[in-house]
C-alpha cells in the first residue's frame, strides 16, 4: 500500500510509466503488423493475378471451389487488386454481425463511384449512409411499410397481374416483363402514390433500363453548399430513389420468376402448395400476410426458392476502415472484402442437401416451419437490405396469389428434364429465359 501511495504521489513517475506503456503497446503492435500475414490463397500470376482460376461469367462457382481448398478466409487477386473472400456461415456471421464496425464500410469500385458518387443508401459510407438509411426507413414506415396499407397496395397489384396472365388464354408466354412490372409498381405506388399500366411507354422504358442494369448517371450539378453541409440534397434524393427502384424491383421479381420456374420443374411441390392454399384461403379471397403463419409448407417453399435461387451470390462488397485481424490474419485497411453469400446459402454444414431444391430445409419432422440462421439472402448486420420487410411481404402475396389463381405447366414439347436451372449472367443470378403456360384454377 505504501508503494502504491508513493507511486501515485509522484506525478512524474506516473507520466513516465504511461509513456512506457504506450511505447510498449506500439512496439507490440509493430511486431504484430510485421509478423501478421494476409489470408492464404493461390499464387498470383503477373498482371492477371488469379483471374485464370475464376470463371468471370459465374464467379460464384469458382469461389466455391477455391473455398474448398483454402478454407473460410482467403486472398484472391483480381488482376493487380487484392481481395479477401469470407466463405461459410460462421465467419460471415462473425464479420458482419459480431464485428459489424470492422466490416461496416462499403467498398467502392470505379463503376460504383460513377453510379453513386458516394450518394444514396447502397453504395455510400459514413454519415451519408447513416443519414440516408435512417431517412429512408423512416419515410418508408410513414408510407406504410409493414402496415396494412402496403399489403393492400400489393393485393391491388396482384389483380391486374392475374388478369394479364389470363389474357394469354393458356398459351405459352414469358412472365419476365409482367412480373418486373408488377413488383416495380408496388415501389411506384409507395414513392409516387400511383401505379402505371403495364403498356405505359414510359413505364416500360424504366423497367427495361432496370432490367438491363443500365447505369443512370446524370450530369454533375453545381450545388450551393451551406455551412451545415446537409446530406439532404438533390443528389442523395435521386440516388436513394434509384436504389429503391433497383433493389426493390430486381431481386424480388427475379425470386418470383425462380419460383414459377421451380414449380414447373417440381409440379408435385406446386400441387402441395395449392392444397395448402385451398385449405386456408377461401376461393375468391386474396391471400393476406396473416395467412403465412397458417401455411408452413408454402412459407418453406418461398424460403427455399430464395436459398436455392442465390440471387446475389457475392453480396455487395465491404471494406475495412482500419487494419483488422480475423482468425489470426491481417486484413489491411481499405481492402475489398467479399462476404460470399453463396457459401452460406449452400453451406454443407448448415443444409442437408445444399445443391438440391428441398423445402424440407425449413420444416421440422412435424411439418412446422423452422427458421435457420444460415438463411441470408438479404445479407445480415448493419448493411442488411433495408427493404427486407417489404420484399418478404411481396414474395408471399405474389407467389401465393399466382398459385391460387393458376396452375403452371410446361408448353407442349418441353419436358421437365429440358428445363435449365443454370442462372443467366449478371450481378444478380436470374433464371435463363423460359416459357410457361398458366391454366386458371377457377
Amino acid at each position: 500500500m505504501a508503494f502504491i501511495a508513493y507511486f501515485l504521489a509522484r506525478a512524474d513517475v506516473l507520466v513516465y510509466f504511461s509513456i512506457f506503456i504506450a511505447l510498449f503497446i506500439y512496439w507490440v503492435n509493430g511486431i504484430r503488423k510485421r509478423t501478421a500475414k494476409m489470408p492464404p490463397g493461390p499464387i498470383p500470376l503477373p498482371v492477371i493475378g488469379n483471374l485464370n482460376l475464376v470463371d468471370l461469367k459465374r464467379p460464384h462457382e469458382s469461389l466455391m471451389q477455391l473455398s474448398e481448398k483454402y478454407g473460410e478466409i482467403f486472398t484472391l487477386h483480381f488482376g493487380p487488386k487484392k481481395m479477401v473472400i469470407l466463405a461459410g456461415y460462421k465467419i460471415i456471421k462473425e464479420a458482419l454481425v459480431t464485428r459489424a464496425e470492422d466490416f461496416g464500410e462499403r467498398a467502392i469500385s470505379p463503376i460504383f463511384e460513377i453510379v453513386s458518387n458516394g450518394h444514396g443508401i447502397i453504395l455510400s459510407n459514413g454519415e451519408t449512409w447513416k443519414s440516408m438509411r435512417r431517412f429512408t426507413l423512416s419515410t418508408l414506415r410513414d408510407f406504410g411499410m409493414g402496415k396494412k396499407s402496403v399489403e393492400a397496395r400489393i393485393q391491388d397489384e396482384l389483380m391486374p397481374l392475374i388478369e394479364s396472365f389470363k389474357s394469354h388464354h393458356g398459351k405459352p408466354f414469358n412472365i419476365h416483363l409482367l412480373i418486373n412490372s408488377a413488383v416495380s409498381n408496388v415501389i411506384c405506388s409507395i414513392i409516387f402514390g400511383k401505379r402505371f399500366e403495364y403498356d405505359d411507354p414510359t413505364f416500360k422504358k424504366l423497367i427495361k433500363m432496370l432490367d438491363e442494369n443500365t447505369k443512370l448517371v446524370g450530369t454533375p450539378k453545381v450545388m450551393e453548399k451551406n455551412k451545415a453541409q446537409t446530406h439532404f440534397n438533390e443528389e442523395n434524393l435521386l440516388t436513394c430513389v434509384l436504389d429503391l427502384f433497383g433493389a426493390g424491383t430486381e431481386t424480388t421479381s427475379t425470386t418470383i420468376r425462380w419460383g414459377v420456374l421451380l414449380m414447373l420443374k417440381y409440379p408435385e411441390i406446386q400441387t402441395r402448395v395449392q392444397e395448402e392454399i385451398k385449405t386456408h384461403i377461401k376461393p375468391g379471397q386474396l391471400p393476406t400476410v396473416e395467412d403465412r403463419r397458417k401455411m408452413p409448407y408454402t412459407d418453406a417453399v418461398i424460403h427455399e426458392i430464395q436459398r436455392f435461387g442465390n440471387i446475389i451470390p457475392l453480396n455487395v462488397s465491404r471494406s475495412t476502415p482500419t487494419d483488422v485481424y480475423l482468425h489470426g490474419y491481417l486484413i489491411p485497411k481499405g481492402i475489398e472484402v467479399i462476404p460470399f453469400l453463396t457459401s452460406v446459402l449452400y453451406d454443407k454444414n448448415q443444409w442437408k442437401t445444399p445443391y438440391d431444391f428441398n423445402p424440407n430445409h425449413f420444416l421440422d419432422e412435424n411439418g412446422k416451419f423452422v427458421r435457420s440462421d444460415a438463411f441470408m439472402p438479404f445479407s445480415v448486420g448493419r448493411r442488411a437490405c433495408a427493404g427486407e420487410a417489404l420484399a418478404k411481404m411481396e414474395l408471399f402475396l405474389f407467389f401465393t396469389g399466382l398459385l391460387q389463381a393458376f396452375t403452371f405447366y410446361l408448353p407442349p414439347g418441353i419436358s421437365r428434364e429440358d428445363l435449365n436451372l443454370k442462372p443467366g449472367i449478371g450481378f444478380t443470378l436470374a433464371p435463363t429465359p423460359f416459357m410457361t403456360c398458366a391454366k386458371p384454377n377457377y
